[in-house]
């Protein structure tokens, strides 16, 4: 599915309510956002940055590490790319093998729950719960689309912001750099996580695991 950035079940809502009470899941002005990820296991206290160019409905993901970045189109959906800096690489990335932190959007059919209000990063957030395609969780969102945390019913991870800087992002930062190599993600190759990427490339869906783990 296409589920909200750590994997986010009973509550349902009528359909009406659901019509009226579905909130913005991507920022629908620029901003640049701290995130630290925790999971269950190796890996555990990840940090990350994602930003947003809202005009372009781009998202960039800052790899930990400085090992290089992703940037998704969110509004088209068309393919992605990943930089790879140390290799000086780009590899193009089709739209189903990007990883789930970059399928930020619930389905249209998602069904949402507000539960409260919380403040995280010093940034204030509607609490919605989440049910989407079997898959549940809870993410707090501001008005203008920004997930501030997000986790799975299970509880075995959890996105949560650490700063939120908004502010016009330079353009330049979601294009692809020149003088870099391309080379296109072969067909089939049985990826480790995140539906095909390299090993180490891919990040934990926030919010939502499948059911029965």
């Amino acid at each position: 599915m296409r589920c909200f950035p750590l994997a986010l079940a009973c509550a349902l809502v009528a359909a009406p309510a659901f019509a009226q009470d579905r909130p913005a899941v991507t920022p629908t002005r620029d901003v640049s956002v701290a995130y630290r990820v925790t999971t269950q296991g190796p890996g555990n206290g990840t940090e990350m940055r994602i930003s947003w160019l809202a005009a372009s409905g781009l998202m960039r993901v800052d790899m930990p590490g400085g090992q290089g970045f992703m940037v998704a189109d969110l509004r088209g959906g068309g393919p992605g790319f990943m930089v790879m800096e140390a290799q000086r690489m780009i590899m193009d990335v089709p739209r189903n093998q990007l990883p789930p932190v970059a399928s930020m959007q619930p389905g249209p059919n998602a069904r949402f729950t507000r539960e409260g209000t919380a403040r995280v990063a010093n940034t204030s957030c509607t609490i919605w719960r989440m049910e989407d395609q079997g898959q549940s969780g809870r993410a707090c969102l501001t008005a203008d689309g920004v997930m501030l945390r997000a986790e799975g019913d299970n509880r075995q991870g959890q996105v949560e912001a650490t700063s939120v800087t908004y502010g016009p992002q330079d353009p330049a930062r979601f294009q692809r750099p020149s003088g870099y190599q391309t080379f296109q993600l072969p067909a089939g190759i049985p990826g480790a996580t995140g539906g095909g990427m390299p090993r180490g490339t891919a990040l934990p869906p926030p919010g939502m695991t499948p059911p029965g783990r």
